[in-house]
């Protein structure tokens, strides 16, 4: 099966966004402000460094994304996006961090995590997850997806997979690449909203819940 990629510059439709940034590495924290702030759509409203500070910042500026380090001083960023979520389940968290084992993985998407990113990965990739995050859907780095399948739902029998139409398998094999709906839309020359209605379509079959565990029944089924 051949799938037509997005550019590797593509950058996704972002509406206009209010992001805060939880770091508590300074010069990160500069480099996060100087590289999202090259987007106009993006309004970086503040800048928490540690995870105490956050949920008060959260709740206080109420931003439409989160970028959320793991490592932080006084509350880690897996408990803040935890609290975060309890009380603003309508911001979205993108976790950007060097911590990458299955149990820190794990623990962040349970915490309620939208998306999951490593640092070092280019901006792309960031914005990719900000703008998944944005739709409602999950976003986990490539790099990783691999090392949390065993954790999370069984896939599905190969009979059901194999009720996935050819147009839902390119969706799909996109998805599992990490791709924003928008990326996909463009790589196969659709609308966002047609490929809104595959992915539910997807994960309908599937019997999953996110897009994450679509990847997992892909991945463990051999298909791509």
């Amino acid at each position: 099966m051949s799938t037509t990629r997005p550019p590797k510059n593509l950058t996704p439709e972002l509406p206009p966004l209010k992001v805060l940034i939880v770091e508590d590495d300074p010069m990160m924290q500069l480099g996060l402000e100087q590289t999202l702030g090259e987007y106009p759509q993006l309004t970086i409203v503040g800048q928490a460094g540690d995870g105490y500070l956050a949920v008060e910042m959260a709740k206080s500026l109420k931003p439409d994304i989160i970028v959320m380090d793991i490592g932080l001083p006084r509350q880690d960023g897996i408990a803040a996006t935890q609290q975060i979520k309890a009380i603003l389940p309508e911001i979205h968290i993108v976790i950007l961090t060097s911590h990458m084992t299955e149990i820190e993985v794990i623990a962040a998407l349970s915490s309620g995590a939208d998306a999951f990113c490593i640092k070092g990965t280019n901006v792309d990739r960031l914005i990719a997850a900000i703008a998944a995050a944005q739709e409602g859907a999950t976003y986990l780095d490539p790099q990783i997806a691999r090392r949390v399948i065993e954790h999370l739902k069984p896939p599905t029998s190969q009979t059901v997979v194999g009720r996935l139409s050819q147009r839902e398998m390119e969706v799909l094999k996109l998805m599992v690449d990490g791709y924003s709906n928008h990326e996909i839309a463009t790589a196969l020359y659709l609308s966002p909203n047609t490929i809104k209605t595959h992915i539910r379509g997807i994960m309908n079959k599937l019997a999953v819940d996110d897009r994450v565990q679509a990847a997992v029944v892909a991945l463990r089924a051999g298909l791509v």
